[in-house]
């Protein structure tokens, strides 16, 4: 896959909002602030930093990317509420990134949430 092939909207999926990545993004200008997000499987490190600074560019706030660390989340086993062993599945398998901005930056797609 390369970044020609593929728009930065199929490379970053959505933004992953829970209370630790709000903690890690809101920290004063000191401080480098961190931003998770998933990703398509497929997207390595490069593609997922160009998707993130096309992005920004496209709303007009530039970003500097220091550093991408990307891993993949397994996929868990479930059981069915009330019929356990016929409704037996499991989750998909995603992959996350955490994305480090230089101090003093923000992403402006996730601060209003």
């Amino acid at each position: 896959m390369s970044s020609t092939t593929k728009s930065p909207y199929e490379i970053i999926i959505r933004p992953i909002v829970t209370e630790k990545t709000v903690r890690d993004s809101d920290v004063d200008d000191t401080v480098s602030r961190k931003y998770t997000f998933q990703v398509a499987q497929n997207a390595n490190k490069y593609e997922i930093k160009w998707a993130l600074q096309v992005i920004q560019q496209d709303i007009k706030a530039p970003v500097d990317i220091v550093d991408v660390h990307t891993y993949r989340v397994r996929a868990k086993a479930r059981n069915g509420r009330f019929f356990k062993r016929a409704n037996k599945g499991h989750t998909s398998a995603w992959k996350k990134a955490i994305v480090t901005l230089k101090p003093g930056q923000q992403i402006e797609l996730i601060e209003g949430v």
